[in-house]
């Protein structure tokens, strides 16, 4: 599919069994974060009301996933001590897990033996892999996503997250 053609919500609407989600930056700089961040870094004080402008959508969006029995999981793998963004993304981690979906953190030297791909993604039941493709600074690249069907992809990226999954630690006992 070509990456245009892309629509992350109607894949995840289209979801049946599992959504799983791997990000391996340790800095975004995605444009519909930045008021949120600015704002946590200018009071330490995050946005955690899923009913709030800023999360509505995302909540939504998981909790309908989760009313059909997908599971959605999330895992980080990051660098420690954890970067400014890291922090800010973990002072919101609540609000994913209230919503629904399972999170798990993982050190970046915890994950050295293991071999993973190249760029974060998404996995939609077991058949596609989602890429998601991001410049040095964390922006969206052009083009931002890829999807693939290819089995031998799709199951070597699931491997991965298995393995990730089984080494992290999860969000309720991970302190940044």
């Amino acid at each position: 599919m070509l990456p245009s053609e892309v629509d992350f919500k109607g894949l995840l609407e289209a979801a049946q069994t599992s959504a799983v989600h791997l990000e391996m930056r340790d800095q975004y700089a995605v444009g519909d974060e930045r008021a949120d961040f600015d704002h946590w870094r200018a009071t330490g004080q995050r946005d955690a009301d899923p009913a709030s402008d800023y999360w509505k959508p995302w909540v939504d969006l998981i909790e309908e996933a989760r009313a059909r029995g997908v599971t959605v999981r999330r895992a980080r793998i990051i660098s420690e001590p954890a970067t400014e963004y890291i922090r800010y993304e973990h002072a919101g981690t609540d609000v994913n897990v209230a919503a629904g979906e399972l999170v798990r953190w993982l050190p970046r030297r915890d994950a050295a033996t293991l071999l993973v791909p190249g760029a974060d993604l998404w996995i939609f039941d077991g058949a596609q892999v989602l890429f998601n493709h991001f410049t040095g600074d964390g922006n969206w690249a052009d083009p931002d996503m890829e999807l693939v069907d290819d089995p031998d992809i799709v199951q070597q990226c699931a491997d991965a997250f298995e393995r990730i999954w089984g080494r992290a630690i999860p969000h309720d006992q991970y302190k940044i």
